[in-house]
């Protein structure tokens, strides 16, 4: 880029072969038994301390015993750079990265390199999952000065927080091919000293670039929302899949979550047997390959491969969060057995191993342990035979794939180690036989025996709201009430630790709240906090996920549609986002519009609606060019339009377990004259909808109602009889409405009626219930255009 020529020509080579590939690169950015014990608490600084001890984020008492002179960030390291006119070093990781942890032991950890670094710059270490505004900000900048990102993110500001100069991993001395963090620090510091004009203005240019990069492209003119977006990420997927190993093409392989619900909500909805072959053969290739973690369950963060085979051996909560809802979805929709063994030795795995003893969930799991990557999870042959036995041993060992010679390699050497990653040749093989059973639970056993990963133990709102959404949707579908029940405990610990009045705070650990909370927090937090009032049916989790719906339009909403990712009263910073796209985490934006849609559903009340669709209008262009970018506001743009538009254009609306479509009607009515449409109710396989007489007095009639006071008004609604069943949880039969069922509903038109367009809304009232439960009751609203004409 233009802005970044005066530093490539001041540091030349160096530079040229720090941008190239180097021989331990940084971890990739994703834009793409007995637990251990937790980390410590904050303590008072003393002389074999930094600052950062006063911290509770684990990642910054990592660094706390550095004798690098570390801030945290805020007002004290910025008034120190501008008193003592020094730059900024600002390094930004997270307590389970592995090149971090790289960089700390061979840099942050050296004296030598210490006395370079508190000569010349003011240091400060940010955790990126407490401070993920600040890890945005500062990934766009090293982004657009390298072309790429990835953590530990290292950016040299001036002392006001523009950036300067950016990168990612720097081993401490040059190399063939890369530039050393001490021979860099010399040369910023000669920039900074004696070409102070030059990073002035290469700093007011990248700051430039941020804020121009953090808002979306407004919409020009009339925005119809409709499922075009949703067809040309189906048309880039198609080349974009890996139909060999799943997943999209090329490795490293990340887990593809937002493409994965929305194929599988277009498989569920429109029958598409492209899309569900698409996410089954992906969901399976992740099942069997080393990415799962086949002794205890959940799934590590990526695949350094094509194949699945290689993790980068952290396991995240949102990571497993996202999938275990993915495979409970896939269980509903295929009925495969794997597919639920996966999601409940998934959900077995987080309430054992990452459960905070308060409630929540814990944030992540370390992949060092004794300093080596995945030492934790890999196996010798010889352990393997020492645990099971000859026999059993060699029958675990030809079905998991452990051999004598190992499928580790060295990263330098490429020589195998003889260590292996447990993995399955066909995911069939998951769902395992007694025997197996019984080997994975000794080899677990013994594991569990070993010196465990560090466990990242702080509790943050928002990656909460997303476990405890899929637990709701487990304990609901998979008939475990464990889950519903530690989703209850996680929310009521979010309520009663994390709001403070009406606003939320984004973490928790060792006693500490510390905020405030971001858009992904609420929306996150709210979606599953519906979820929650779905599976369990208490209006107490209905009415928490209103409050932050609330708080969240307050602080965050833009006039100009769609909403920020801080509040309006954070802290002043480069920029405020406004982002529409996805990373490792969902588009908070695009769950928020997902929120809101259900949430208008569920309480009858339109501005909830109003918002969703102004966000929509407001990311329409993004979404027309990059939707494959944005799959989770595609989703909802396809959800938006599933609800309450049509293909034929008849009216729609949907919920869960039911959907409602207006025919009707057939041609222009006569002022004074009257008409009946058609509403069409469709009830899925595996539920029922009560009548419009269901025979007992506690539940919900389906009714049809309308606020219209315009010239069209509601007539009579002739309303079919139900069919009688018995139901479990009931002692007498009901009367409830199975498949496809006609309500004719009749439509009056005034005398005085103005000839044109009128528009009749309508809502249809009903309760969706299935074997165990009744769902709440909800409005589907729906609107009817009827043609008035004058009598003749």
């Amino acid at each position: 880029m233009m802005a970044i020529a005066f530093l490539l020509l001041c540091l030349g080579a160096w530079i040229l072969a720090m941008q190239a590939a180097s021989d331990s690169p940084p971890a990739p950015s994703d834009r793409g038994g007995a637990a251990p014990p937790a980390g410590p608490g904050p303590h008072d600084a003393d002389d074999r301390h930094n600052r950062l001890i006063r911290q509770s984020s684990p990642y910054l008492l990592q660094h706390a015993a550095n004798p690098v002179d570390w801030y945290p960030w805020g007002p004290e390291a910025f008034a120190r750079a501008r008193a003592e006119d020094r730059p900024v070093f600002l390094s930004v990781g997270y307590s389970t990265c592995h090149w971090c942890h790289v960089m700390a032991r061979e840099s942050f950890a050296d004296p030598g390199v210490a006395d370079v670094l508190n000569a010349h710059f003011i240091a400060i270490k940010v955790d990126r999952e407490e401070r993920p505004d600040l890890d945005d900000i500062y990934m766009r900048a090293t982004q657009a000065f390298t072309g790429r990102g990835g953590w530990p993110n290292s950016v040299w500001l001036t002392p006001d927080g523009r950036p300067w100069f950016a990168g990612t991993y720097f081993p401490r001395d040059s190399r063939p091919g890369q530039i050393g963090f001490v021979d860099l620090l010399v040369r910023l510091a000669d920039l900074w000293a004696h070409r102070r004009a030059d990073v002035e203005a290469q700093a007011t240019q990248l700051a430039e670039v941020i804020r121009n990069s953090s808002l979306p492209e407004p919409p020009q003119g009339e925005v119809r929302i409709d499922r075009q977006v949703a067809q040309q990420v189906m048309t880039h997927l198609a080349d974009a899949i890996d139909t060999r190993h799943g997943g999209l093409n090329g490795a490293p392989k990340f887990p593809p979550h937002h493409m994965l619900r929305f194929l599988l909500y277009e498989a569920r909805t429109r029958g598409d047997a492209r899309a569900l072959q698409w996410a089954t053969a992906t969901l399976d290739a992740m099942a069997a390959g080393g990415i799962h973690d086949h002794l205890a369950g959940g799934f590590h963060r990526y695949a350094t491969d094509a194949q699945w085979l290689v993790p980068h051996f952290e396991k995240m909560l949102y990571d497993n969060a996202q999938l275990g809802r993915l495979y409970v979805e896939a269980w509903t929709l295929t009925g495969h057995a794997r597919y639920r063994q996966v999601a409940g030795r998934l959900f077995d795995w987080v309430l054992d191993e990452l459960t905070d003893a308060a409630g929540g969930f814990h944030a992540a799991y370390d992949a060092d342990s004794e300093g080596v990557e995945g030492k934790f999870y890999v196996w010798s042959l010889r352990e393997v035979l020492d645990v099971l036995g000859d026999d059993l041993g060699r029958r675990f060992a030809q079905r998991y794939n452990v051999t004598e010679e190992g499928n580790c390699r060295e990263e330098s050497s490429g020589r195998r180690t003889g260590a292996n990653i447990l993995h399955l040749d066909h995911a069939e093989d998951l769902t395992a036989d007694d025997a197996m059973a019984e080997a994975l639970r000794r080899l677990r056993l013994r594991r569990s025996e070993r010196v465990w990963p560090g466990r990242d133990d702080k509790v943050l709102a928002g990656w909460n709201g997303l476990m405890i959404g899929a637990l709701a949707c487990a304990g609901r579908h998979l008939d475990e009430s464990r889950y519903l029940d530690a989703a209850r405990r996680a929310a009521s610990f979010t309520r009663s630790t994390l709001r403070h009045n009406a606003r939320l705070q984004r973490s928790f650990r060792a006693g500490v709240v510390t905020g405030p909370a971001f858009l992904d927090d609420y929306a996150f937090l709210a979606e599953g906090l519906l979820d929650l009032h779905d599976a369990t049916g208490e209006d107490r989790w209905l009415a928490d996920a209103q409050s932050l719906a609330t708080a969240m339009i307050e602080a965050f909403s833009d006039t100009a549609g769609g909403f920020f990712f801080v509040a309006r009263d954070h802290e002043d910073l480069l920029a405020r986002e406004k982002d529409p796209l996805d990373t490792a985490l969902p588009s908070a934006n695009g769950v928020a519009v997902r929120m809101l849609m259900r949430l208008a559903e569920r309480t009858g009340q339109d501005h909830y609606r109003r918002q969703a669709h102004d966000a929509l209008r407001a990311f329409w262009p993004t979404l027309q060019r990059i939707g494959h970018a944005a799959i989770t506001l595609v989703l909802a743009a396809a959800e938006w339009v599933d609800r309450q538009q049509v293909e034929s254009g008849r009216p729609r609306a949907r919920t869960t377990g039911a959907a409602v479509e207006a025919i009707g009607p057939d041609a222009p009515v006569p002022a004074g004259g009257r008409t009946t449409i058609t509403l069409r109710l469709t009830v899925e396989a595996g539920y029922h909808v009560n009548s419009a007489a269901p025979r007992r007095h506690d539940l919900v009639a389906t009714a049809v109602a309308t606020t219209a006071e315009g010239p069209v008004t509601l007539g009579p609604v002739d309303c079919p009889p139900g069919e009688a069943i018995a139901v479990p949880f009931m002692d007498e039969p009901l009367s409830v409405y199975n498949g496809t069922v006609d309500l004719r509903v009749s439509l009056e038109v005034a005398p005085n009626a103005q000839p044109g367009r009128h528009n009749v809304p309508l809502a249809v009232r009903l309760q969706a219930c299935d074997a165990s439960r009744c769902l709440p009751p909800t409005a589907l609203a729906l609107t009817v255009p009827v043609d008035v004409v004058t009598a003749t």
